[in-house]
């Protein structure tokens, strides 16, 4: 009897290796057809269950039972869609022997596939309260975000993902995808609170650059992809689109190098307007009504050449629009602008609608956000301007006067990640 249960131990034992390596590759395999991939984990899936279905027929304890039925659960649940021969398969298995954690991940992963989160969030605790596992908060804090998309309460589910993100951390500081999952965290975090809190913006990037020092995250493309994400938000368009490059090169199917593209257009834009079309007299007319302008808050006015880079507390520049930028993408909102000096910079400028800011507008920026633009890409092109980035309405004067509650809108922006 001994020999026959060493047996089924070994084919176990060599599935649970087929089927971690079925995973790796899902994770790791980005080939330019997306049915390469698809056509690849069915073959490695057919050998794993050709593999598990080799076990002898006398199955007869429960937990050798609960083994085999996650086991077939698990493989079949690779593929990116739904499928309820799997959720069967996983059900059995936790039914047989609740404590297999492993098994109420995969049924987690299974039901969240199928829309119905709450259930798959269920799985998550039940999990997790076997024993504290990384890869189990490292998921329930994707699903909290995912949960948190068009709800009333997402600023709380969001914090709740941060939470079990920075767990998983603590339980392996060296783990990469913890890391990059806490970035996600951080980086859905500071949009849905407005896009005003900075602090967020820099821990998702901290939290990613611990995740590249995981040899195990470098063939990530999400990982280059949402850390190029965060750099362009912040006006970093040098590390933005090396980011996107990188993320391109691993995996074409995240059609990175269209945002490569989308950045260098935009870019060529951005500059061919401050080199612009306005003639000095005509800069000169414009900016003399700004000199007289008297703040009503305690901010002290100054020009764009007196900033530092970085966040400016307790200033505030004065400006005239001279133009209204179109590009590809839905936000930010860009400006050509000059202040009473007549130096022309370009304004970026979130949580509004288009209508806000009109060209031959009076704004005020207040606390502004400089950033000085001076990068050349691939040897090809020299980038070189100054910026002021509105991220909050708090920060902007149409006129003198806030924008009406009409012209706001909520910046948005969910982190890319594969569940």
């Amino acid at each position: 009897m001994s020999g026959v249960d060493g047996g089924k131990g070994q084919v176990i034992q060599r599935t649970a290796e087929a089927a971690d390596e079925l995973y790796r590759v899902r994770d790791t395999y980005f080939p330019k057809e997306p049915d390469e991939k698809i056509s690849k984990l069915q073959s490695l899936a057919d050998a794993a269950l050709c593999l598990l279905d080799s076990l002898p027929p006398e199955r007869e304890s429960p937990s050798q039972r609960a083994s085999y039925e996650f086991l077939r659960g698990k493989i079949l649940d690779v593929f990116p869609d739904y499928r309820k021969e799997a959720e069967d398969h996983l059900s059995k298995a936790v039914k047989l022997n609740p404590s297999l954690a492993d098994a109420w991940l995969s049924l987690g992963n299974c039901i969240w596939k199928k829309g119905d989160l709450s259930s798959a969030k269920n799985c998550f605790s039940l999990a997790l309260s076997k024993s504290p596992n990384k890869k189990i908060l490292c998921q329930l804090s994707m699903l909290e975000r995912r949960m948190a998309q068009g709800t009333e309460n997402q600023e709380q589910l969001v914090e709740e993902s941060i939470r079990h993100a920075r767990e998983a951390v603590a339980l392996d500081i060296k783990d990469g995808n913890s890391w990059y999952n806490l970035g996600n965290a951080c980086l859905t975090s500071f949009f849905v609170t407005g896009a005003w809190d900075h602090s967020k913006l820099h821990q998702s990037l901290k939290a990613y650059q611990n995740a590249e020092k995981d040899e195990l995250m470098a063939s990530s493309p999400d990982l280059f992809f949402n850390s190029a994400t965060a750099n362009k938000y912040l006006e970093n368009y040098n590390r933005a689109l090396r980011g996107f490059e990188a993320a391109s090169l691993k995996d074409p199917g995240l059609k990175a190098d269209e945002e490569v593209q989308k950045i260098i257009n935009l870019l060529e834009k951005l500059e061919s307007s401050i080199k612009g079309h306005f003639k000095a007299k005509r800069l000169a007319s414009l900016a003399s009504s700004l000199g007289d302008i008297n703040l009503r808050s305690s901010h002290r006015k100054v020009s764009i050449n007196a900033l530092a880079e970085g966040l400016n507390k307790a200033v505030a520049v004065v400006a005239k629009i001279l133009l209204f930028i179109k590009h590809e993408s839905i936000a930010p909102l860009y400006y050509l602008a000059c202040d009473s000096d007549q130096t022309c910079f370009i304004l970026s400028v979130y949580g509004l609608h288009s209508d806000a800011v009109k060209e031959g507008d009076r704004v005020t920026l207040l606390e502004p956000c400089h950033r000085n633009i001076d990068f050349s890409w691939k040897e090809k092109q020299h980038y070189q301007f100054k910026s002021i980035r509105v991220d909050f309405i708090q920060q902007i004067l149409v006129n003198g006067k806030g924008p009406a509650p009409q012209h706001t809108i909520r910046s948005s922006i969910h982190a890319q990640h594969k569940a």
